[in-house]
């Protein structure tokens, strides 16, 4: 059987990412595995299959092993791995939580990554965000489901200083965004001299 390649949606938008100054920086980030839990209610029983306490606090997120676990809802998380495939890392949660009447879900095709970085991220994402970014209140370890610009995204705080932010969006609005990222950046972009 033939291996399928895969492409990233946002392939073409290096060169123009790479113009962008040093206040505002948009990388790709590399594919991820991604499981979406559901699992009520959560306890030391569900850490210790896990291998990590899920966050129960709203808007949070916290390291797992070699990825992170964001809480997405009540009695949600997303899961991610950068050295499981995504069937590997799906197995494992699933077996983990079903004693529990948990689920796991493979959602590593749902969502690409992008990460902004430098001393302007914040001020480009307030122009399509309705939320409060200022590091006080969206330091790392925070996380927020949102709108940007028209695409819904989870914003994951890196850094906090506000300079360092991971953006997962929707594979299918990944080039509208990238594309709206740019627009918003355009102010903070140095003109060539004429």
């Amino acid at each position: 059987m033939a291996e399928l390649l895969r492409t990233h949606p946002l392939e073409g938008w290096t060169t123009r990412f790479e113009r962008l100054p040093d206040t505002v920086r948009i990388t790709v980030e590399p594919y991820v595995a991604m499981v979406d839990v559901r699992l009520a209610p959560v306890g030391a029983e569900a850490s210790a299959a896990l291998g990590v306490d899920l966050p129960t606090t709203p808007g949070t997120w916290v390291p797992a092993g070699a990825g992170r676990a964001v809480w997405l809802g009540p009695d949600e998380w997303l899961l991610t791995s950068t050295t499981e495939a995504p069937e590997e890392l799906e197995a494992r949660v699933r077996a983990a939580v079903a004693g529990l009447g948990g689920s796991a879900t493979d959602v590593s095709a749902q969502r690409i990554g992008l990460r902004l970085t430098g001393a302007r991220v914040r001020d480009v994402l307030v122009k399509g965000c309705s939320i409060d970014l200022h590091p006080r209140v969206f330091g790392r370890g925070s996380s927020a489901q949102t709108l940007l610009g028209q695409a819904g995204v989870v914003l994951l705080a890196l850094s906090d200083a506000g300079d360092d932010v991971l953006v997962l969006v929707r594979s299918s609005f990944a080039g509208y965004l990238a594309d709206w990222l740019l627009d918003a950046a355009l102010e903070f972009t140095p003109t060539p001299d004429r």
